[in-house]
């Protein structure tokens, strides 16, 4: 095996991350195009890049003394090429603040490159401060002095730090790209690094130190020779390239994707063919259903979903980590959309929530004064869950304590919960593995969590056709979710048993 140390181009830290073998794939044919879906993926990031820009100072402010000298240097994002020196020289300048930095050097003997988004000065030298789409802290309870600590980003190489009732939240990619910036830039650094995440007004403060030895490791660890799937592979444009390479291998990670096939192989098992061949009861019986282009076996016995006389089926849609702007709900004859189309987490998304929860709730409530049963039924309750104890911790509208009680009632009904006791799926068991199984096709079978997301700033701008793509996606969510749990009730009809 070789180690990126090999490679002629720059490796990024993002090269580190998942896939290694994306390396030896990007060498040896690096005119294959980002798929649509990167290409798509493009504008969010371009989008967060602008807001958070446009909310860096440009000035000292108030306060900040007069004779307190304050210089920003905004570097051509398109003149890669001049962008290291252009960093460097804006340094020597003392400059406050440079965006679209870029560093590039050696490090544990491979070539790299460090794409900073911002430098902020600060006492020592520089914090480089990425931005980032993942949420990279979370609020909570926390002892004084023990909480996440940011600095506001419209005062970053001006103010000081802050301290939040937060904690960070640890994502590696995020962690690669500060620990590269901090070792390139040497004795230039500050010690810190900053992400800006979801929340664009806050740059959170990282040691980055904490990273730099798993860097190191990752940089010169064995790049692999042959591909392996993982879960990133479906969104990967040398997907077409591994994928027949690993059906001619017959590489059990096709089966079993990431780190699920590592007990077989170290019990010398590493295709397909022979984990069929173990005989180990059901692990060998999905193999070969596998094999035989069989999506879902089921097990012996009942998987009777508990019913009423009245059940609402429940889909949720959330943009990022930010909000849930879509409640869905299906009757059994009426689809309701609960959605709001401006930004999440202020008044309108408090109404909307206020009014899917009133509505729900009243029709438990007919139901009991009926003397009728009641329940509601959601796929995979976990999405569910956190938004409805987020929007209720969040917003005044909706009491915590009435939706944990809810929660955790029999009237709330997890319909994944019940499929994976009665089913094993050769790819898993998500709605939309399950759901033609069960008869049901998605009018928009292209659309997923990603997409959903590029659709969501569509409607936010007014687009029509995405605001009913979204909500038809939705209504079929809530759709598929009732036809997986009729498909249960009668016996999963057509599937065979293990």
């Amino acid at each position: 095996m070789s180690t990126a140390a090999e490679f002629p181009f720059l490796v990024r830290a993002s090269d580190l991350v998942g896939c290694r073998y994306r390396l030896r794939q990007r060498l040896a044919h690096p005119d294959v195009p980002q798929l649509p879906d990167a290409v798509a993926r493009q504008p969010q990031i371009d989008a967060a890049r602008a807001a958070v820009f446009s909310s860096l100072p440009v000035r000292r402010a108030l306060g900040d003394g007069s004779s307190r000298r304050f210089l920003r240097i905004d570097l051509d994002p398109a003149l890669p090429e001049a962008a290291e020196l252009e960093t460097r020289a804006a340094m020597g300048r003392g400059a406050d603040l440079i965006t679209n930095a870029v560093l590039s050097g050696e490090v544990a003997g491979v070539r790299v490159v460090a794409e900073i988004d911002i430098l902020a000065r600060a006492e020592g030298g520089y914090l480089p401060v990425m931005i980032s789409n993942h949420r990279v802290a979370r609020a909570a309870e926390v002892a004084p002095g023990a909480g996440a600590r940011f600095i506001h980003t419209g005062r970053l190489g001006l103010g000081a730090v802050v301290e939040a009732r937060a904690r960070l939240r640890h994502h590696t990619v995020d962690g690669y790209r500060l620990a590269l910036a901090h070792v390139l830039l040497g004795e230039r650094s500050a010690g810190l690094g900053g992400v800006i995440g979801q929340d664009r007004e806050r740059a959170y403060l990282v040691n980055p130190e904490r990273y730099v030895a798993p860097l190191f490791a990752a940089l010169v660890a064995p790049t692999p020779e042959e591909p392996r799937r993982l879960k990133q592979c479906a969104s990967c444009r040398f997907w077409p390239l591994c994928e027949p390479r690993l059906r001619e291998l017959d590489e059990i990670s096709l089966l079993l994707p990431g780190g699920r096939a590592d007990a077989y192989r170290e019990r010398g098992i590493a295709t397909v063919q022979q984990l069929i061949d173990a005989n180990l009861g059901e692990p060998s019986r999905v193999a070969q259903a596998w094999r035989e282009g069989i999506p879902v076996l089921k097990r012996r016995g009942a998987a009777a979903v508990p019913r009423a006389d009245v059940e609402v089926d429940v889909d949720m849609e959330a943009y990022l980590d930010q909000g849930a702007y879509l409640w869905g709900a299906f009757d059994g004859e009426t689809y309701r959309p609960f959605v709001v189309w401006e930004d999440v987490g202020g008044a309108a998304e408090e109404e909307n929530f206020a009014a899917f929860w009133s509505w729900l709730m009243g029709v438990r409530d007919a139901a009991r004064a009926e003397g009728r049963t009641f329940r509601a039924y959601c796929y995979a309750a976990g999405g569910e869950n956190h938004w409805l104890k987020s929007s209720a911790k969040r917003f005044g509208a909706v009491s915590l304590e009435e939706v944990q009680r809810f929660i955790a009632s029999e009237e709330w009904v997890d319909v994944f919960a019940y499929a994976r006791r009665h089913l094993v799926g050769t790819d898993g068991l998500g709605l939309k593995v399950l759901g033609p199984v069960a008869g049901f096709e998605w009018e928009d079978d292209d659309v997923d969590g990603e997409r959903s997301v590029a659709l969501r700033l569509a409607a936010r701008r007014g687009d029509e056709a995405a605001r009913e793509t979204l909500l038809r996606y939705n209504e079929d969510d809530c759709r598929g979710t009732r036809a997986v749990r009729d498909f249960l009730d009668a016996g999963a009809p057509g599937v065979p048993e293990i």
